[in-house]
């Protein structure tokens, strides 16, 4: 046996290298050669031997063939490497390998159809029959799959001629049918109003992957079938257009859906149709149209982005989609609301919610973060935007990504990261399904077979030595970033903020790089704004050079704030700085560059309540929340506000934002669903209640609120009104739109957490914390204040729930116990991954040394929460010393100050110090602007450590 197979790992290598003796018997030695260097380098070698060795006993002639060929022996072990069902096709018809044509391009639709043509020779007229379909797809997709993994192709040359394969099937098959049926029933006729008669004809519609032209390799096929107008044939016996529709839809969808000896052609899906399942196979033009105008749902607007002709009647099919386009595109949808009534969430059953990989099934397509929620995200957002900007229009999700980023709708860093998992994805799927032929999106489970699937990615995306846990890996980071986005955009619940540091900014060497830059925009300023010019050179910009000369091409075109930023060097200094400071908020200014304006009203003002009350409309209320939050944080960075400062003035914002929107809710739901008794009055019966760092008064930029609703015992006839006000309210201030997201909500603190009722009364409460109640909850609602409805009731409420509290965990002796318990086992848990926060002598020894010294003083009601004023009144109540005291001050600010320089950098939560030194030192420029003078001699991250030591150690002392 030659030495370098001993490269190869052969799962069965007895019966391989036994093969492959066989094989090599007789080639001529630079044939072995080329055959053992493609068998090292194929993904599943084991298969391919075996193959190669049947060919060679069922057709020897066609192997010495194939293998004397220039291309036959790399294209069969690409296949033999792949796919099961097409290895067999070449076992039985190895001269399609000969036949292969045009390997280097992507075939139209018309060009299949000219194959298929050529291919039914045998039949020219009638309905070909369902073997003989099935047979010509096989062979077209030998072709496509021979291109793709072999890296002849990019994905989308994949589905576009995996869909012009389809289109072509459609076409062809459809005309024989409707020529058939003409010939028994007569042709469909319909009169016009004007009494001229025309010939009927039926548009074949494709939705779903078909109709944007990304069709998977085993995928079904959405259709939606639409005729004319009604009328009749002319046949001796003349029957309705619609019964000849039907007859033509029905036995056109069962011959493309039977199985034979070589699979079925497509899976026809015409669920999608009006009225789904209980709608008619096909419907009339009038019929469509009115159906969609006044009949058809969120999502079964949502899905006909994608819908395009693909067979038939091509006028008939226009006019559909023309009439459906102004009612697909929107400004003001609610996509938390479409998402939940979406066919799209299928996801959410019990039966799809396996979401550890490498344990159990893995549904890539239904997964968080996975393949349908990219679409839908893409599709939402073309709603959102397509009516201002139709060239986001567009069926495909990687061309549609493209638009989107194009007109700024996305960031980079957001299209980026989509097109980076969509891709990965949909490699991985294609080899998923390509191996036997099945519609499949689950990951194998057993180890070898994750290794193997592995091999068969790309080499692009998993490096030249791909594994399965490499695998893994990519795909849960992928998955990963396509949450946070998802979350973010779609339905902010509860945001898993994506993980991995943002790009850091270019390096700066010294000193020479700034003046590089500055001559640059100097050289570009001068003439249009020499006094703007003079602040950039005295400035000297050391980072983002890039996005600020981005920005300046949109004010350029701006007269007016260019003007303003020319003339006013406070508001041209704050903006340098943002962009030196701030990746996330330069954004910001690039994509509204109106927000500069804000920078002349700094410092922001709070509170907000008196502002918000003049609000009605949820959009206007956006915008408002979008420019207050810029206002504050630019506040922050260019006039050095204290941090805590800033955290209340967030926090105000979110209140003022929660109390509108619960006004707003409540006058919606009035009118939409008033109470179910006739006297039933409404005056703020509801209880919002916040807890988490909007109950302490420390709400930061990409905070997420954790809110409860109660209502009085009195009012509990009316649970199910203010349940619809709460879930109204939440879907007010979470739904995404052109005018922004405001912040995620969190309810699952209620009692029972999400099994748990939204709306519950004081008395349910009382009695879960009296009896079933655990030690965190009732420790997390020391942490709660009103924001919103009947505040006053809520305070009174919430001050008798803590003293149930109190007597279950303060006058018991269990708190200092199960604290202690609690923080170490977070500490455990969570500190690894989340040092700032959860890791030894984080801000959580803080947190949990100040709630045990609470509880110690007779559980007090603070209607003041945040850290600085909770230590300062146990400070004067004697039970902290003066000195540890002070030094918890000095801590929490400092560790605030990271947590908020962090987000202030990227836009959301980190959970650790960044691996850039480059993100470090803007860190630590901002830090010191927000912390006390002697907490910045040291580098940032000594100073941590021993802050870190220090809290400790109090906590330590204070829970021996």
């Amino acid at each position: 046996m030659p030495s370098l197979l001993e490269a190869i790992a052969f799962r069965q290598p007895r019966r391989a290298h036994d093969e492959l003796g066989r094989l090599l018997t007789g080639l001529p030695p630079g044939i072995q050669n080329k055959l053992e260097m493609l068998l090292v380098a194929s993904a599943d070698p084991d298969a391919c031997v075996h193959c190669l060795d049947t060919l060679r006993q069922r057709q020897p002639g066609a192997f010495q063939h194939l293998a004397l060929s220039q291309s036959g022996l790399q294209y069969v072990v690409a296949v033999y490497a792949h796919s099961r069902f097409l290895s067999e096709e070449i076992l039985q018809h190895p001269y399609w390998v000969e036949q292969l044509t045009a390997m280097d391009r992507v075939l139209l639709a018309d060009e299949y159809k000219k194959r298929l043509i050529e291919f039914l020779r045998h039949q020219p007229t009638g309905i070909p029959d369902a073997l003989s379909i099935a047979l010509f797809r096989r062979q077209q997709m030998l072709r496509i799959l021979i291109r793709d993994v072999c890296g002849f192709c990019a994905l989308s040359d994949t589905t576009e001629e995996l869909s012009n394969l389809a289109d072509s099937i459609l076409d062809v098959i459809y005309q024989r049918i409707r020529a058939d049926f003409i010939g028994r029933y007569g042709v469909p006729q319909y009169t016009d109003e004007n009494g001229v008669t025309h010939e009927c004809g039926m548009s074949v519609i494709a939705l779903g992957k078909l109709g944007g032209r990304e069709l998977n390799y085993s995928s079904d096929v959405d259709l939606m079938f639409v005729y004319t107008a009604n009328g009749e044939t002319t046949g001796p016996t003349p029957i309705s257009n619609k019964e000849f529709y039907k007859k033509v839809a029905n036995h056109y969808t069962e011959l493309l859906s039977t199985y034979t000896a070589e699979g079925m052609c497509y899976r026809v899906d015409l669920r999608l149709r009006p009225d789904g399942s209980l709608g008619e196979v096909c419907i009339s033009l009038d019929g469509a149209k009115r159906y969609y105008q006044t009949r058809a749902r969120d999502w079964e607007l949502q899905m006909l982005i994608k819908a395009r002709i693909a067979a038939g009647d091509v006028e008939t099919g226009r006019q559909v989609l023309d009439a459906v386009e102004p009612l697909i595109y929107s400004t003001t949808l609610d996509f938390s609301a479409v998402e939940a009534v979406s066919a799209t969430r299928e996801r959410i059953s019990e039966k799809l919610s396996r979401r550890r990989l490498g344990k159990q099934a893995f549904d890539i397509k239904l997964a968080p973060g996975g393949i349908r929620d990219i679409e839908f995200l893409v599709q939402c957002l073309q709603r959102l935007h397509g009516g201002r900007v139709p060239w986001v229009r567009h069926g495909g999700t990687m061309l549609a990504l493209a638009r989107l980023s194009d007109k700024d709708l996305l960031s980079a860093a957001e299209y980026g990261r989509l097109v980076s998992a969509y891709r990965f994805l949909r490699n991985l799927e294609h080899r998923l399904q390509f191996a036997d032929d099945r519609q499949t999106h689950t990951l194998p489970t057993s180890p070898d077979d994750l290794d193997l699937l592995a091999k068969k990615m790309p080499i692009a995306q998993l490096g030249s030595a791909p594994s399965g846990e490499k695998l893994l890996h990519e795909l849960n980071a992928h998955l990963e970033a396509v949450q946070e986005i998802y979350q973010r955009v779609i339905h902010a619940q509860r945001p898993s903020y994506y993980n991995s540091p943002p790009p850091a900014p270019a390096e700066v060497d010294g000193h020479d790089k700034p003046e590089v830059v500055q001559s640059n925009l100097v050289r570009f300023l001068d003439e249009c704004a020499p006094d703007l010019a003079r602040t950039v050179s005295r400035a000297g910009l050391r980072r983002a050079s890039g996005p600020f000369e981005h920005f300046l091409e949109k004010i350029v075109a701006n007269a007016p704030l260019l003007a303003l930023l020319n003339s006013n060097d406070t508001i041209a200094r704050h903006t340098l700085d943002i962009f030196d400071h701030s990746p996330y908020f330069a954004e910001e200014l690039i994509r509204v560059p109106e927000l500069m304006q804000e920078l002349n009203r700094l410092p922001a003002k709070s509170p907000y309540s008196e502002e918000t009350a003049e609000y009605d409309d949820i959009s206007e209320l956006r915008r408002f929340f979008r420019r207050e939050m810029f206002r504050i944080q630019a506040g922050s960075m260019c006039l050095r506000i204290p941090v805590f400062e800033t955290l209340v003035s967030t926090s105000d914002l979110a209140d003022a934002a929660i109390a509108a929107c619960y006004r707003m809710a409540l006058d919606q739901v009035a009118v939409s669903h008033p109470p179910s008794t006739p006297a039933y009055e409404l005056h703020n019966q509801l209880m919002v209640i916040s807890l988490g760092r909007l109950g302490m008064r420390e709400f930061d930029l990409a905070s997420d609120a954790d809110l409860l609703f109660v209502i009085p015992d009195a009012d509990h006839a009316e649970h199910l009104f203010w349940t619809r006000v709460a879930g109204r309210m939440i879907d007010l201030i979470t739904a995404y739109t052109g005018t922004g997201l405001m912040f995620a909500v969190d309810t699952r603190l209620r009692p029972n957490g999400s099994a748990g009722a939204l709306v519950q009364t004081e008395a349910s409460y009382k009695e879960y914390f009296a009896k079933n109640a655990e030690a965190w909850e009732g420790i997390a609602y020391m942490k709660s204040r009103a924001v919103a409805g009947d505040t006053e009731r809520a305070t009174t409420f919430l001050n008798e729930l803590q003293q149930v509290d109190w007597r279950r965990y303060g006058q018991s002796g269990r708190s200092k116990k199960d604290l202690r318990q609690m923080r170490l086992r977070l500490e455990k848990e969570l500190g690894a991954g989340h040092p700032l926060k959860a890791g030894l002598g984080g801000f959580y020894d803080i947190d949990f040394s100040l709630l045990y010294l609470r509880l110690k003083a007779a559980g007090i009601f603070y209607k003041v929460l945040n850290t600085p004023e909770r230590i300062n009144i146990i400070e004067a109540m004697g039970h902290l010393e003066r000195a540890d005291a002070e030094f918890l001050r000095d801590a929490a600010t400092f560790y605030r100050a990271m947590d908020h320089g962090l987000r202030v950098y990227s836009g959301h939560a980190e959970a650790s110090l960044p691996n850039s030194d480059s993100q470090l030192e803007v860190l630590t420029e901002l830090v010191h602007r927000w912390t006390p003078e002697h907490l910045n001699h040291q580098p940032l991250k000594v100073e941590l450590s021993k802050i870190q030591n220090r809290t400790r150690e109090i906590f330590d002392r204070l829970f021996s």
